[in-house]
């Protein structure tokens, strides 16, 4: 089970920019949980985190962040999808510490309706003053990115790329120091959680919640992702080496066993950020029991799977579960016609 770390983990040596209030909430669903009757069920608030909305990515980007303003940058450039949470909220932390900020956006998700292509995250990034690129959903964003940042650069700014969803092993120090913030609550609350249950796109935030727990000594095969960009075996070994190689920052003398990363792919429907049935009525199940809500893309695909597992009742009764609800509110509205 998860609980309480003997040490914290020293971090202090990374560069890093507060951009959370502190640490977020862990809240029981008492009324889901009598609902699907197995396992109760708990989750981590990431969507309360006031800058740009709200999300898991700004725990990337307080060490993101942090390196950048290190090395004396003028300039972010990121690159993601048309909707992307986590180039919403590098626009909205670059805002928050005066950095000019570009997003190089591909139309990787095959939607052409207006919501999907103007409201949303696209809505907000204008509203940070991010340039964006409109890239085709072929194109090389991250090469792109590089090209302009020697563009920019040429005319004599100070330019930090950072990668798809800020997952660079520094990102993902983040969700190293997040594995350590929910063994503090869970023994502040007197709880064990049997597993902890997370969305896997570009893999960081699970990645990390892996090294950390690793760093720790705490069982970090506790973990389990459901994978909502590719398929699972492509996301098993992209989350490995992003585990190992941030573990490598925290203790070098450490690695991540291959056993520890855990990737279910039954939730990723026809593929990254297309909607399925299970996922709206993922959405729908939580918004009217507990009044809360999930994003279309990420959460609402691995809360279908963990729905899934406990009405199964391969989260059983008697055994708690951990949910990391990573925000990216504004995606719903963006995905206004798939509800």
């Amino acid at each position: 089970m998860i609980s309480a770390p003997s040490t914290a983990l020293e971090l202090s040596k990374f560069p890093r920019h507060v951009l959370l209030e502190g640490p977020t909430p862990i809240q029981h669903l008492s009324r889901l949980s009598a609902r699907l009757g197995g396992a109760d069920i708990y989750v981590k608030r990431e969507d309360l985190t006031g800058l740009g909305g709200g999300g898991n990515k700004l725990r990337k980007l307080e060490f993101l962040i942090g390196e950048a303003l290190a090395r004396g940058a003028d300039t972010i450039i990121t690159v993601g999808a048309r909707q992307s949470n986590h180039a919403r909220l590098t626009a909205a932390a670059a805002a928050r510490v005066g950095l000019q900020c570009e997003l190089v956006l591909t139309r990787t998700v095959p939607r052409s309706d207006h919501d999907y292509l103007e409201n949303g995250n696209v809505l907000l990034d204008a509203l940070f003053d991010a340039r964006v690129h409109d890239l085709p959903g072929s194109a090389n964003a991250l090469q792109f990115a590089e090209q302009r940042a020697d563009e920019l650069r040429a005319q004599g700014r100070n330019v930090y790329v950072c990668p798809l969803g800020g997952s660079s092993p520094v990102g993902c120090l983040g969700y190293a120091d997040c594995a350590a913030e929910i063994a503090a609550q869970a023994r502040a609350q007197q709880l064990s959680f049997d597993r902890i249950v997370v969305p896997n796109g570009s893999g960081g935030m699970h990645a990390g919640l892996v090294a950390g727990f690793v760093a720790l000594g705490i069982e970090s095969a506790r973990v389990a992702a459901f994978t909502v960009y590719g398929d699972a075996a492509h996301a098993h070994a992209a989350t490995l080496d992003k585990a190992n190689q941030t573990l490598q920052l925290i203790d070098s003398a450490l690695r991540v066993p291959e056993e520890a990363i855990s990737i279910d792919e039954t939730q990723l429907g026809p593929g990254y950020g297309i909607p399925t049935d299970s996922m709206r009525a993922a959405v729908r199940l939580l918004a009217s029991t507990e009044g809360l809500l999930l994003d279309p893309v990420y959460s609402g695909k691995a809360f279908a799977g963990l729905v899934e597992n406990v009405r199964t009742g391969k989260y059983a009764a008697g055994q708690n579960v951990l949910f990391v609800m990573s925000g990216g509110l504004p995606g719903l509205f963006a995905y206004r016609s798939a509800f």
